[in-house]
């Protein structure tokens, strides 16, 4: 059953467009990542102490994001040496449908980053704060399997508030929310059936210049 496109949640800064994308649109952008995903893989980064990540990365535009035991920092190119695919049109479109960025003088996100989760991935509570602008948002989609999203503050620890994204919503993580700490704690697994063997993708844009 199709969600409504409903007003926008606004928690602790971040806002929250429940249902932006109809179903058809999720799976024309799952085809489109999956020809991204050909020229520039999936990856299982590490932290900078070697400790696996239970997420799995790429990326599309000018920079990817990357995790190693070097540490955090964006790169035009995937570990591979390619550079990495363009930013799909249909994704793009998304950023700029988003009431916060039309806000902004006209700029587009240099970096989609494309992060899958197993059954048993998680995100730590992080701040988004390698890129040198943080006047733009960072803009978050969810497809796939339901992930329980937990939002804190600017700074470590303090109350959070949690809420359940589904496939087809979009966050925006800009103002007050652009440099809070945020996370997925679990997934529903099985809870959508757009990714046929189940788990979820979760797509962030960012401009990093």
């Amino acid at each position: 059953m199709e969600r409504a496109n409903l007003p926008p949640i606004r928690q602790k800064g971040f806002v929250i467009h429940s249902g932006l994308l109809a179903r058809r649109e999720q799976e024309s952008l799952v085809e489109e990542l999956r020809q991204v995903l050909k020229s520039a893989p999936l990856l299982q980064p590490v932290t900078s102490r070697g400790k696996p990540m239970s997420v799995r990365m790429s990326a599309a535009g000018d920079f990817g994001w990357i995790s190693d035991r070097r540490g955090y920092r964006y790169e035009a190119a995937h570990p591979n040496g390619a550079r990495w695919p363009a930013i799909p049109a249909s994704i793009l479109k998304i950023w700029y449908k988003v009431e916060s960025c039309q806000l902004l003088p006209k700029r587009d996100p240099e970096c989609c980053l494309i992060n899958w989760y197993g059954q048993d991935a998680r995100m730590g509570m992080h701040q988004d704060r390698d890129e040198a602008n943080f006047d733009y948002p960072v803009v978050s989609i969810s497809l796939g399997d339901d992930a329980l999203f937990r939002m804190g503050n600017v700074e470590r620890g303090g109350k959070t508030e949690s809420i359940w994204l589904k496939s087809g919503d979009v966050v925006v993580m800009g103002g007050e929310a652009r440099l809070a700490y945020h996370g997925v704690d679990r997934l529903r697994f099985g809870s959508s059936t757009l990714l046929p063997q189940g788990g979820r993708i979760n797509l962030t844009l960012r401009v990093v210049t």
